[in-house]
């Protein structure tokens, strides 16, 4: 612990040194990382000229109300729905799939794809490149008839393309997902101009990312840099974005908060079309006007923080939620809250 302790103390030291008093706003684009920078006090470690921001890094926030209203109406007659836990009380425009009464919270596809034996089974498929090749795997293994999924996957390289081109948030740099990299590998992120770098997620693992990090912006440096070798490697894992690339497509889709992201989403290739939901109940995905007053949308593009929100930790809670931000463990209201940030 003593040694850990140290160990972090000298890497606070030396962004310090590094950043001096110049201003310099990174984004990094992962829940998990978010947490842990709160768990550990990690923003106390920064010099306050150094702003730390979280983007689009929680899947469940970035689910569109489009989707999860569609869910809901298949609840609604008659089919089961399962997903994970956190999405069953992400606001729909009326309510949640927890409100339906109708919606089942499993611990993986698979799970899903055992109960469609029995019953009509709807896989509301949710999560970036980690959870995608999951999703694809038990595609591949022919689930039964009854068994089809809502495809909610979305893909973090065009959603970075998306802020860099945009620009409103004025970024000098991007600490990379972790768990994403395991399966995207490397070079994806090269195309990108801009410092970046791949961290995991213990305290000195978000440490050093960040030094590696201001060290490239102010050596005027602009490349990837992977500091979680033990888990990412170049090329990713093969084996995974195989699968994603045998079962599907990448096409346009919306992320709540966003407008329609170029190739940001998965579709399953006309092969796997009796699995897909949209098309075998004829759902049409129609976008819900976003919750008065609530700033999720600005949270998710890093133009706001939690207590921005004049809902946050008033009419906004944990247990009567406006926003998404504010359900899920990797949205920055709930990890906020729950660190008793006011």
């Amino acid at each position: 612990m003593q040694s850990s302790q140290k160990i972090a103390r000298a890497l606070s030291n030396k962004i310090h040194d590094t950043v001096g008093d110049r201003e310099i706003k990174l984004m990094h684009v992962c829940g998990t990382h978010e947490a842990a920078i709160v768990k550990h006090g990690i923003r106390a470690l920064l010099p306050e000229n150094l702003n730390v921001i979280m983007g689009p890094g929680c899947p469940v926030c970035i689910t569109p109300k489009s989707e999860i209203d569609a869910a809901m109406k298949l609840a609604e007659e008659g089919v089961t729905i399962t997903t994970f836990g956190d999405l069953l009380r992400v606001p729909g425009s009326n309510g949640s799939l927890a409100s339906t009464g109708k919606a089942k919270i499993v611990q993986s596809v698979s799970r899903a794809a055992e109960i469609a034996e029995h019953e009509e089974t709807v896989f509301m498929a949710i999560g970036f490149e980690t959870t995608a090749p999951t999703t694809a795997s038990a595609i591949l293994r022919h689930p039964p008839d009854n068994f089809s999924i809502l495809c909610s996957h979305r893909l973090i390289p065009p959603a970075i393309k998306w802020l860099l081109e945009r620009g409103e948030a004025k970024l000098n740099g991007l600490l990379l997902p972790g768990h994403v990299s395991t399966i995207i590998g490397v070079r994806p992120y090269e195309a990108f101009p801009v410092p970046q770098v791949i961290a995991g997620f213990e305290p000195l693992d978000v440490l050093y990312g960040l030094h590696m990090l201001v060290k490239q912006v102010v050596e005027g440096r602009a490349t990837v840099e992977n500091a979680y070798p033990r888990a990412v490697r170049y090329d990713g894992n093969v084996k995974a974005l195989k699968m994603m690339n045998d079962v599907f497509n990448q096409v346009d889709a919306v992320w709540r908060g966003f407008p329609t992201i170029s190739k940001s989403g998965l579709m399953l290739k006309d092969e796997f079309q009796q699995y897909d939901a949209v098309k075998k109940y004829g759902i049409r995905l129609k976008e819900g006007k976003p919750a008065k007053g609530c700033r999720c949308d600005e949270l998710l593009r890093g133009l706001a923080t939690p207590t921005d929100c004049p809902l946050f930790g008033k009419k906004c809670l944990p247990t009567s939620p406006i926003g998404p931000c504010m359900v899920s463990r990797e949205g920055m209201c709930k990890i906020w809250f729950d660190a008793g940030i006011r």
